[in-house]
Parts: structure tokens; sequence; C-alpha cells
């Protein structure tokens, strides 16, 4: 039987992040969108000003997955909340649970930092993942659509 276990990530495994980052991006089919270096995930996620953090899940001491969150707020509910960004296992290792235990990791954060939600974002057509988590009692927000300023629209926008 293996060990599966989560640590929080550190500067050193910067380079693991991003790897993960662009195994995950590539199962979305959206790999030219990273344009993230190993120094920018040193800096955003590891330096004195980031609001963020990044779990490594680990079998036997491999990596083979990783969690990156940050708390949000809710203003109707006037308390925090935990944002999970991305969570990526490699698909060689689906199948020993550490998905779940990522976000049971999490929940236990959330709980413990006196969050009323832990929320994330999963693509329409990701069927796999839906019915994950739909299977540990997470409810779709159908009444909410995501929107988002990038790139040139940002700058324009921020310009205008």
């Amino acid at each position: 039987m293996s060990l599966l276990s989560i640590r929080k990530a550190v500067i050193s495994d910067s380079g693991q992040l991003l790897q993960f980052i662009k195994e995950l991006a590539c199962y979305e089919n959206a790999e030219q969108e990273v344009i993230a270096t190993v120094e920018d995930i040193k800096r955003s996620i590891f330096g004195p000003d980031s609001t963020v953090e990044a779990l490594l899940c680990e079998q036997d001491g491999k990596a083979i997955g990783f969690a990156v969150y940050f708390f949000n707020y809710s203003t109707w509910l006037g308390k925090n909340g935990l944002y999970l960004e991305d969570l990526y296992i490699s698909p060689e290792y689906r199948h020993l649970g550490a998905g779940k235990q990522l976000l049971k990791y999490l929940a236990k954060q959330a709980v413990a930092g006196g969050c009323e939600r832990f929320e994330w974002s999963v693509l329409d057509w990701n069927e796999p993942a839906i019915r994950f988590y739909e299977s540990i009692g997470a409810k779709a927000k159908e009444e909410w659509l995501g929107y988002r300023l990038s790139g040139q629209a940002l700058l324009d926008f921020s310009h205008s």
C-alpha cells in the first residue's frame, strides 16, 4: 500500500509546480496559454507579497499532483471563503484518491479558518471532474456566470 501525503509547497518546488501547471493546461486543451516561468512561480506564489498558497500531493515522497488556493471574501456572509484555483493529479495516479485527499485537506483548512465557503470552477466539458465533485456533495453555481478581463482587453479598459 502506497502512502499519500500532502504538504505545503516550498520555493524549491517551483519547477515541479510549473510542470503540473503545464500538464493541467494540456489536459484542458490550453497548453499554449501557459506563459508562466519558474521565476514567475517563485515570485507569485512564494514572494513576500503573495496571496496564494500551493500544496503538493506525494506518493511515497514522489510529487503526483498539486493544488493552488487563496482566500476570498463574501460581503453577504461577512466571512472569508477559500477559492481553489487549480487542482491536478497526474493521470496515472488518479485512482489512489489523491484528489479527494487534497479536497479534504482544503476543506479542513477552510473550516479551521472560519470560512463559510469552499469554491472552485470546472470546465463544462470535464464530466469526470463534475461527477467527482457532485459525489462529494458539491453543487454547481448555475445562477452565476464567470467573466474575465485579460490581456489587451484588460489593458484597454484600464486606460479608458
